[in-house]
């Protein structure tokens, strides 16, 4: 029997892998005999032993096209295909005090790396996956797509905009057998959130907000990841699968 959900021998690549989301994401991908090309600015020191045949470090700064094409023409002419592209490259840009001017060099540079990256590595992708008319693009939004959160409006609307990215996206290349999804995070732990997570009253604010209890674990993420990634989705496009422990869906308190 033919397994849905199976990623192995898959050629995935993951951007922002040097750390957090992408980090994790890279790893459980390849722990599951996907094949992953993890792509960042830099590294950690060493690549986990267990994953020598199946996990490859390329450095390159996505926000640079020209450069990130030569990745993907390196990584279509070693392993002949590209399966899965996952955006995760991104950061986050906040101002520390309420009513603060939000400067324009940080707009230009959040929106550079979270939105206009994720469109050109998506176009760069899409010509080797249209060889083989198949492939699955998965843009890492967050609930910040939806809603607005305090003194990060960059943020806000790069996510946002990936968001609607994905759909025109799906729309424009489903003929091409391109399927373009988002899979959005709520308050994970991460390095990118942990200053949120080790102040007591932040944490507890975030945990009260969802309807499950809790802040997410990376581990949280694995398992709808590969589910867009496996032939198990592969009627599933332009779509939204948040993992955000009830966020999204908590209004009124009884």
């Amino acid at each position: 029997m033919i397994d849905l959900f199976s990623v192995k021998d898959k050629i995935i690549l993951v951007t922002g892998a040097g750390k957090g989301i992408g980090e994790f994401l890279a790893h459980n991908l390849a722990s599951h005999s996907a094949i992953v090309s993890g792509i960042d600015i830099k590294f950690p020191s060493s690549i986990p032993k267990k994953f020598d045949n199946n996990l490859f470090h390329f450095k390159c700064d996505v926000t640079n096209k020209k450069t990130f094409e030569k990745v993907c023409n390196k990584i279509f002419l070693k392993f002949k295909k590209i399966d899965v592209l996952i955006n995760c490259a991104g950061i986050s840009n906040a101002v520390e005090k309420k009513n603060e001017f939000y400067p324009e060099e940080k707009w230009l540079k959040t929106i550079d790396v979270n939105l206009t990256s994720a469109f050109n590595c998506s176009q760069s992708a899409i010509f080797y996956m249209m060889k083989k008319k198949s492939g699955s693009i998965i843009n890492i939004t967050s609930i910040n797509a939806e809603l607005g959160f305090p003194r990060n409006p960059a943020y806000v609307a790069s996510k946002g905009g990936l968001k609607m990215l994905s759909k025109a996206l799906a729309k424009d290349w489903g003929n091409l057998g391109i399927r373009v999804n988002n899979l959005g995070p709520g308050y994970i732990k991460t390095d990118m959130t942990m200053k949120r997570f080790l102040n007591k009253k932040s944490r507890q604010q975030r945990e009260s907000r969802t309807v499950l209890g809790r802040w997410g674990e990376k581990d949280d993420l694995i398992g709808p990841c590969i589910f867009l990634a496996s032939d198990a989705s592969k009627y599933v496009t332009g779509q939204d699968i948040y993992v955000d422990g009830g966020w999204l869906v908590n209004g009124l308190s009884d």
